[in-house]
């Protein structure tokens, strides 16, 4: 069984603790709870015939009172980085979180989610945005922790990513 360390980050408010519930446990409540520092859960799966485990940190979200704690980043095999699509300066700390995730971990997967895709009719971010975004590489998915829209295929290809990455670099042998 193979064990990934995943991430969940961006700005408060925004559906990080929502999608982890709805992933785990199938589950989405209308009240607001703020993560405190950290919460983690696990969700098992199985990808191209690979038995994983996701240890999903669900941390704190990052604002102009609280900074994104970077030591619990150590270890994660890649992140999600969480923004609300009805709230544009929202996306604007994502970009903002990505950078200083980049210098802290370096080169690992991540994927754009844009949540709330529930509220598409209140959207404030523009597609040409997002086209400058994906011509750097990103990888954008839309989602709603509410009805669960791409909920469960943004995590999987996440954990899918994270295994082609392992298998690309394996670890030293070791002989007899």
């Amino acid at each position: 069984m193979i064990q990934k360390k995943i991430c969940m980050v961006g700005p408060v408010g925004v559906g990080k603790t929502s999608l982890v519930a709805r992933y785990v446990h199938s589950l989405f409540s209308e009240k607001y709870l703020s993560t405190v520092g950290v919460k983690i859960d696990k969700k098992a799966l199985r990808v191209d015939d690979t038995d994983m485990t996701l240890l999903l940190w669900d941390l704190a979200g990052d604002d102009d009172f609280q900074r994104l704690n970077l030591t619990y980043l150590r270890g994660a095999a890649a992140y999600l980085l969480v923004a609300d699509g009805s709230r544009r300066a929202t996306l604007d700390q994502a970009v903002d979180i990505q950078g200083r995730v980049a210098r802290a971990l370096g080169p690992i997967p991540f994927q754009l989610v844009l949540n709330k895709t529930d509220l598409v009719s209140e959207w404030d971010i523009g597609e040409a945005h997002l086209a400058a975004l994906q011509v750097q590489g990103w990888s954008i998915r839309r989602t709603s922790a509410k009805e669960g829209a791409g909920v469960e295929e943004v995590f999987f290809e996440l954990a899918r990513q994270t295994l082609s990455r392992q298998r690309a670099r394996p670890g030293p042998s070791i002989s007899p």
